[in-house]
Parts: structure tokens; sequence; C-alpha cells
């Protein structure tokens, strides 16, 4: 049956291509969400890209025809602006009547009343909107277009079981996948097998989209560090792996995932120079990635916000690079330390910046980049639209590797335009799984502290 869906504006601050998604359904965007777009077209950000983006797309909408009238879409649908209906009689005194959402959900309230008995629909991202909806009597949705349907969101490992002789043929070099399990493995999906018919034998292998093979990193050191637990190791062997070039990493605070980026990072770059360069990228939320307000460049501005970054090259800039006289800066160049005990971190990153081999960057200076040779980190990415992600990772250039990082549990997200289900990392882990220079893992175990492990574990 079809349907009548009228959009608020953060649905299209979170999806500037949400129109064409309804199928064949009616789009109704009242006119005032049209005027808070014009307001947020000059927020520096992703909030004012994404606005300036829907704009743009209704600009392309209306070549053919009138949006007052309604205009049909490929889907089969219908989009169009409704300019009147602004009915404040059937709301509640409660309201605020002066406010753009109170003025939203009157001209909902009409237009279902107008409608009956075809179902009309608010699709709203926003708590407080949903909730007034609902108490009014509307019939209130999230855009559930780019959610993550599933409840269990893919690990990236297994745990199994096999006889001793098929986990002997792994250690010796690889085991062809039954087709029972390459109907359920995914490429660089682990496993961890133990013997059916030996206490004690047991392996953590990786299926290579044909065969089950033994890890070859995990024993490797970068910048002094190394995995601590099995999925460490996993995520160890996705970052060090040189064909796979997209990496997902999720898991709670203290479970190693900046660290252990960081540390595969600087090995990449400074030790063996694999990649041109180390850039950091991290959203700025809940200020809409907008940091112009603040005084300095562009790395002063940025500074607050890449602690993370910060504490992790810290932690492994240990004595052995203090004692260093030279240390090798991508290929060739060279860069003299002294042993002063005041060095810290921020000389470090200083250093390698004026070389251009670390870049720190905000979303905000990464539209219009390519970039190749270069491995890309990208934490906190729960808090990102699946827009953005995709925008991101469409900044690849060749010899370059991606990896995204973050906690996507409800209470690690302040970005109100996404969700546990719908927001950039895990849209990405679940879209890009099945590809084979792709690989995710979920990181469990709590490792920065006992103290960090209760807090996680118990609050």
């Amino acid at each position: 049956m079809i349907k009548n869906y009228i959009l608020d504006t953060n649905v299209m601050i979170h999806d500037p291509f949400c129109f064409y998604k309804f199928e064949d359904n009616h789009i109704i965007i009242p006119i005032i969400c049209i005027e808070e777009l014009d307001h947020l077209k000059k927020r520096d950000g992703i909030v004012g890209y994404h606005a300036r983006s829907a704009a743009r797309e209704l600009s392309n909408i209306r070549k053919n025809g009138s949006l007052s009238e309604g205009v049909k879409l490929e889907s089969g649908g219908t989009i169009r602006i409704e300019l009147n209906h602004m009915d404040f009689t059937q709301l509640p005194d409660g309201l605020d009547y002066t406010k753009n959402d109170t003025k939203i959900l009157a001209v909902a309230k009409k237009l279902q009343e107008i409608y009956e008995p075809t179902q009309t629909i608010l699709v709203t991202k926003d708590l407080y909107m949903a909730i007034k909806g609902d108490a009014i009597g509307l019939d209130i949705q999230d855009y559930q277009n780019d959610k993550i349907e599933t409840d269990d969101l893919y690990k990236g490992y297994m745990d199994t079981e096999m006889y001793s002789k098929d986990i002997d043929a792994i250690y010796s070099g690889g085991l062809m996948a039954s087709e029972h399990l390459k109907s359920i493995l995914f490429p660089n999906e682990f496993l961890h097998i133990k013997s059916l018919d030996r206490e004690g034998h047991e392996i953590i292998a990786r299926y290579d989209g044909q065969k089950i093979v033994p890890l070859k990193y995990q024993t490797e050191v970068s910048w002094g560090l190394t995995p601590i637990n099995r999925e460490q190791k996993m995520a160890y062997e996705l970052l060090l792996n040189p064909e796979i070039h997209f990496v997902t990493i999720s898991g709670g605070a203290g479970s190693g995932k900046t660290i252990l980026a960081t540390a595969v990072a600087l090995q990449k770059v400074i030790e063996q120079g694999q990649y041109r360069k180390v850039v950091f990228v991290r959203p700025v939320v809940p200020a809409g990635n907008d940091i112009g307000y603040l005084p300095g460049t562009e790395e002063e501005k940025l500074r607050p916000w890449m602690g993370s970054f910060y504490d992790a090259i810290e932690s492994l800039v240990d004595q052995k690079i203090l004692k260093k006289q030279k240390e090798t800066i991508g290929k060739g160049r060279h860069v003299v330390y002294s042993e002063k005990p005041e060095f810290s971190v921020d000389d470090f990153i200083e250093q390698y910046r004026r070389f251009g081999v670390i870049e720190t960057k905000t979303f905000t200076y990464m539209r219009g980049r390519t970039l190749s040779d270069a491995l890309v980190i990208v934490d906190e990415a729960q808090e990102i639209t699946p827009h953005l992600a995709k925008l991101m990772l469409t900044r690849a250039g060749f010899g370059s590797k991606f990896v995204f990082i973050g906690d996507p549990s409800d209470n690690q997200i302040d970005n109100v335009l996404v969700d546990a289900k719908s927001n950039g990392l895990v849209y990405t882990i679940e879209k890009m799984k099945p590809f084979n220079l792709t690989g995710h893992i979920t990181l469990k175990q709590v490792e920065r502290s006992p103290l960090a492990k209760i807090a996680e574990q118990s609050m």
C-alpha cells in the first residue's frame, strides 16, 4: 500500500540522498525543513556539507517538475514540498509553537487527517520529536534505509572444532575449506579451532577466501608492542597484511583499538617506509565538526580532539626511541633527536609533521582529497554517518590502507544523527565484510588496567 512519508530535517542531514530510498511512496517535506537546511548550509563540517548536498539533490529533482505540485521519481513515488497546513489547533497547549519542531508536528498532524485512511508517517531521527509525535497520535518511524538489521553484529571470528589431522594441515600451510565452512565464512574471517580428538591441540587461523591458513604476523613486534590476547592477534593480522586495504576494529574502552592501530602505523610508515605517511582522522562531536571558532592553526585547533592518538604515541615512544640520534622518516629522510629529558610527544609528532609524515585531520579537511600511499586511521568511527563513511573511503588512492576504529554501543555515541545500528562503523562492517581486501575484528578483553576492566564490565 502506498504511504505518505513526511521527512524531518535531520533525516536529510543524516542522508542527503534519502529522497531516492522510499520506493514508490510519496515524500512530503514541510517548507520549514527547507528553511532549516538554508540555516545550516553555512555550518562548518559534515552538518553544513550534508545540508548543501541535500539542497543540491532537491535542485536536481526540481528540474523535472514543480516541487510545490510534486515531482515523479524514478522509483515510482513522488516528492513535494508542503507549503500550507500548519494547523496548531490539534496540538496541545504544552508545546512551544515558536519552535520549528512544533511547526513540523502541526503540518504532519494536519496531513494525517487530510490523507486518512492512507497511512501518513513522520520520519525523524530526533528522539524528542519522536516522543512528542507519538504523544499526539502520529505514526513515527526512524530512517531505516541504512540501519543494520541484525542484533548480532559481525565480529570477525568464530569458534569451531576439527580433527587433529586438519589442524596439522593448517599448521603445514593451509587447509581447503569444506563446502559447509565456505557457505558461512567471509574472507579474512578468523577461526579459533580446537581439536576433537587431542586435548590442548588448537590453532587460531584465517580464512583467505579459499583456504584456512595459519596466522602470519602474530609474533611480530610493532614499536615494542605485541598482541596479548587472541582478538588482538587477529587485529594485528589484519593491520599488518598489505593485501587487506580496509580494516575495521570495534571494541570497548581499553581493549587496545587505538594503540594497536597506531603502533602498526608508526612501524609501517616510520620504520619500514611501506606507506608515505600516516593520517589520523577524528570526527569533532558534538560540535558538528565545527572547529572554525577555535584559535590557532588547523593542528592547534585539533589538538584537544586528538588526545587518544597522542596518548597512544606517548605510550609507544619509549626509551629506545629517545636514545636514538637519528631516526629514518619515510624513505631516506632523517631527523636528529636530542636526549633532553623534557622530550614530549608533541615534539615527536611535530618533527614528523614538518616532513609530512604525520597528519592529524578532521572530516572538514578531507573533502576533495585523494590519499595515496597512506595509512589512514579514523578514530571514533561510530560518530560518523554511513554517508560520511562512504565519502571517507572514496578518498582512498593507490597504495593506501584505511582503518576504522570505534565502539558502536549507544553509550559511546554523541552524534544525534546516528545510533548503534545506523552509524558509519557498523554500516561499513556489515557492507564490506564480503570482500577479499577487507577485514574486521571485535576486541572483547579490556587490557588497559584492572580498574578500566572493572569499569567497562560493571558500570
